[in-house]
């Protein structure tokens, strides 16, 4: 108790009331992501706020690793670029947003973005793989952030649909369920065959 204060002086003091809705909370960026522990998941920030995506399923890892088999050798070569998988983070300086997409391309054009810590700008081609956990966030928060970010071109693979989405922004989207076709920049440089990397999930 204050000194010079009573209990009825306690007693008749007013509460101080919040109204919730109008406060202003912090602001996340990316780089208070960076100061949290490492406790296995991935953190990122997506304006202002901080979503968490727990470590991947087997069968998310079987993707993952049967989609990279197949884009190594249309893009990660020297005259085209290079490749990255999660947990290598994606930092959009200009608003202090940053994620972890599951892998993304780098084309030789944007080499620049490409530093020691991560990527610093927006890659070439992000890749999502959804798991129930980020379904929602990946086809709708992340996919404004990828296009307002100025990502050329954006892939949401649905293992429930052995399907994947395609995003170029500018331009509708487009759903393929059988071949893939990748390109790099306007040329197409190859296709993906989807039954053999959904095969891998089985």
């Amino acid at each position: 108790m204050a000194l010079g204060m009573v209990e009825s002086d306690l007693e008749t003091t007013p509460a101080r009331s919040y109204d919730v809705s109008t406060m202003q909370l912090p602001s996340i960026t990316w780089q208070d992501v960076q100061q949290m522990p490492d406790d296995g998941n991935r953190y990122e920030a997506i304006e202002g706020d901080i979503y968490m995506t727990p470590a991947p399923s087997i069968r998310h890892h079987r993707l993952t690793r049967a989609l990279y088999e197949a884009l190594k050798p249309l893009l990660h070569r020297p005259e085209c670029g290079e490749l990255f998988w999660a947990p290598v983070g994606v930092e959009f300086p200009a608003t202090g947003e940053g994620v972890q997409p599951d892998f993304m391309f780098v084309s030789n054009e944007r080499r620049g973005i490409i530093g020691e810590a991560g990527i610093v700008g927006a890659p070439d081609l992000v890749v999502e793989i959804l798991s129930p956990t980020t379904a929602a966030r990946d086809r709708g928060l992340k996919l404004r952030l990828y296009e307002r970010q100025g990502v050329r071109e954006y892939w949401i693979v649905d293992p429930d649909e052995n399907a994947v989405d395609v995003w170029r922004f500018g331009s509708e989207p487009e759903r393929f369920t059988e071949t893939l076709p990748v390109r790099l920049g306007t040329e197409e440089v190859g296709v993906i065959d989807l039954a053999t990397v959904f095969a891998s999930d089985l």
